[in-house]
């Protein structure tokens, strides 16, 4: 037993050393391969490696100029989009509704169809008032012939005067009957007005059977349907001309007195898009509870904006003092480091923290007071992974 103990313990021991001895060797001795074969060999890129790995740990930033702005203090006042004309569409004239030939939300041009009326009784009205134009006109010719023969047998009368078959008294008479000729010829010329007009009337009720659209613009409300009867003055469509709107304001007293007609204004529908207006006119009635006056202004659409609609909320800017230029920077190049305002002033690749003093807000920009200079380039984009002195690169330079 003491034997077999012993030659287990022996290889045991043996195993130990081999394993030992493996592990002081060369670790390519075990893959086949020599220490030196694993050596890295030197390449022609290994330089532009490095450089790529250098470019990989410059923070990619945008950056923006500091430039001089004009500034010019405003005050915002809410307002609203009006149209310049809506209302109702009345009828006309008294008749059945034959056809309604648009609906709520269409949008129609000036003399598109909105409906029609029933017209048979007006074409039947305008035909009779044209024959009774036809007819006088067929007895003022008869009428005027007349005239003129009962005119030339005058003439021959009166060349017999100084004959023997001369006759004073058929003289007379046919000079009462040019007399009467002419009444009767001036009677049929008013009858012929009276018939122009009332054939004018005819066929302007004739027109009235086709619902016209006085403007441009959309329709907002039906008031009848096909079939039902409508009176004169009665109202079919409500419609209002969303091509031709300005902003209504009510503006406090005490910002009055630089509106005058013609004063040049910005207006926002749509935050961050500033568009350009003019004072129309001032009403000169002031609210006595609120001590503002309305103000409309005429919008300057280079491209009107879809879908704008009446009472639309719009944002005036009402300026108060004088223009001024200022230095300017980015707003989103502005953080704050310990409550104090901050910008990375980018220079020889590499962005330096530098605290600054703002004022007014210009646009998108603040007004620097101190601590930049024109033409600097500060980052707008990736200035929250910044620290001072930070390698960057460049990424674009901002609008």
């Amino acid at each position: 037993m003491l034997k077999k103990w012993l030659f287990v313990s022996a290889v045991l021991a043996a195993g130990l050393l081999a394993a030992g001895l493996l592990g002081v060797m060369a670790p390519g001795v075990l893959d086949g391969v020599s220490a030196q074969d694993k050596k890295p060999a030197a390449s022609s890129g290994s330089g532009e490696t490095k450089k790529k790995k250098r470019r990989r740990r410059r923070t990619l930033v945008r950056v923006d100029r500091v430039r001089i702005e004009p500034l010019l203090q405003t005050v915002p006042v809410i307002g609203r989009m009006v149209a310049v004309r809506a209302g109702a569409v009345a009828a006309r004239i008294d008749a059945p509704v034959r056809e309604m030939k648009v609906d709520v939300g269409d949008s129609v041009v000036i003399g598109d169809v909105l409906a029609i009326l029933v017209d048979d009784m007006f074409k039947w009205d305008r035909a009779e008032k044209a024959a009774e134009v036809r007819e006088t006109i067929a007895r003022i010719s008869s009428a005027t012939a007349r005239l003129s023969l009962a005119r030339q047998e005058l003439k021959r009368f009166g060349d017999l005067r100084a004959s023997a078959a001369y006759s004073k008294a058929r003289f007379e008479d046919k000079r009462l009957e040019v007399t009467r000729y002419q009444a009767e010829l001036a009677e049929a010329r008013a009858r012929l007005e009276r018939a122009q007009a009332s054939l004018n009337l005819a066929e302007t009720e004739l027109r009235y059977t086709l619902i016209r659209a006085p403007y441009s613009g959309s329709i907002t409300k039906r008031h009848t349907e096909t079939g039902a009867f409508v009176k004169e003055g009665q109202a079919v469509f409500t419609m209002v001309s969303d091509r031709d709107m300005e902003i209504e304001a009510d503006v406090p007293a005490r910002r009055i007195a630089g509106l005058t007609v013609g004063k040049k204004v910005t207006f926002e529908l749509v935050r961050g898009q500033r568009i350009e207006a003019r004072v129309r006119a001032v009403v000169p009635e002031e609210n006595v509870r609120t001590h503002t006056r309305m103000v409309r202004f005429k919008p300057n659409f280079k491209i009107r904006p879809e879908n704008l609609a009446a009472n639309q909320s719009a944002t005036v800017y009402l300026p108060i003092g004088k223009s001024r230029t200022v230095l300017s920077v980015h707003k989103d190049a502005v953080t704050s480091s310990r409550g104090v305002p901050t910008v990375f002033v980018v220079e020889n690749r590499r962005a330096y923290a530098r605290q600054i003093e703002i004022g007014e807000g210009v646009g998108g920009r603040f007004e620097v007071l101190s601590g930049l200079k024109e033409g600097e380039q500060v980052v707008v984009r990736g200035n929250e992974r910044l620290k001072d002195g930070k390698r960057v690169r460049i990424d674009g330079v901002s609008n």
